[in-house]
């Protein structure tokens, strides 16, 4: 029997992707709001014995966790055999500690309720910091896909002389990676309370005949980034590429970012954005298939 994959809350181009290389049935279902602002959710599909994936774009979460919680009871409850979730990118990763008294700490939290509804977690580059790794806080099994080689793998057939910037310490090892045998230096950052980021520079640095390509797992505000690119027109004269493995691009950002004199912006497809390019399917494969066979 076919594994039955439903794209939530919409249809996705990573979604159709990983549905064709499953060979997997499409998941139907109906979901729509009362006018007091709760959720009707129906599925279309007979389930009963099914294998169950569910992609899901969890951006803005707080406005598809619930219905997504729904989808998973409805299908549990018509009999399906398992219901994985695949969360390109997840949500609730930078609360990892108690910073000051009273905070929720919401990572544990969105956590555990994923691991209440679902039997097995896989995900895109989360943004582990604190934790070493999803099973601190999640309590189904989980699989991390690596975009790096699908970035290294652009760099390197795009551009003849890159010279990779990661944003922070903590890429330090995936702009490694990526770099290869390519020159990359990895800056620091300074937080302020008020919310201000401060970008250190190295101060002997030169860009000659290269090619600058600043590299980050997400772009939400996109304010540091805006800050590089301008320092980086003090620096060499060549635009530089912007990468990025998640696309959130809060409000107007992306535009921001674009005016900001980049050569272009290129993303994996982890969200449905206008810069993607970079498609995440054949890695993801391997993960799913696992635990497809897994709970078989």
């Amino acid at each position: 029997m076919s594994p039955l994959f439903f794209d939530f809350p919409r249809p996705s181009a990573l979604g159709e992707s990983l549905r064709g290389l499953l060979g997997a049935e499409q998941g139907k279902f109906i979901l729509k709001t009362f006018p007091d602002g709760e959720t009707y959710l129906r599925i279309e599909n007979p389930v009963e014995g099914c294998h169950v994936i569910v992609n899901a774009c969890l951006v803005p979460p707080n406005e598809v966790t619930l219905s997504l919680c729904f989808l998973s009871d409805a299908l549990r409850a018509q009999g399906a055999k398992s219901v994985g979730l695949f969360a390109p990118y997840l949500p609730y990763m930078r609360q990892d500690k108690v910073f000051h008294p009273g905070e929720a700490l919401t990572s544990r939290t969105f956590a555990q309720l994923i691991s209440t509804y679902f039997h097995y977690l896989v995900t895109v580059d989360p943004h582990l910091h604190r934790y070493h790794s999803l099973d601190e806080i999640y309590s189904i099994p989980t699989s991390v896909v690596q975009a790096a080689p699908l970035l290294q793998e652009w760099i390197h057939a795009t551009l003849p002389s890159p010279f990779l910037i990661g944003p922070d310490a903590e890429s330090v090892q995936w702009v490694k990676e990526i770099a290869g045998a390519s020159p990359f230096i990895v800056l620091q950052k300074e937080r302020y309370a008020d919310g201000h980021v401060k970008i250190n520079w190295p101060e002997t640095l030169s860009f000659e005949g290269k090619t600058p390509v600043l590299i980050d797992d997400i772009i939400s505000s996109g304010g540091t980034m805006v800050q590089a690119v301008e320092h980086l027109k003090t620096l060499t004269p060549t635009p530089p590429v912007c990468l990025v493995i998640h696309p959130i691009f809060a409000e107007h950002s992306y535009q921001d970012l674009l005016k900001s004199g980049v050569e272009c912006i290129v993303s994996c497809n982890s969200l449905p954005h206008p810069s993607n390019q970079l498609d995440l399917a054949p890695l993801v494969l391997p993960a799913l298939t696992y635990f497809l066979e897994k709970f078989s």
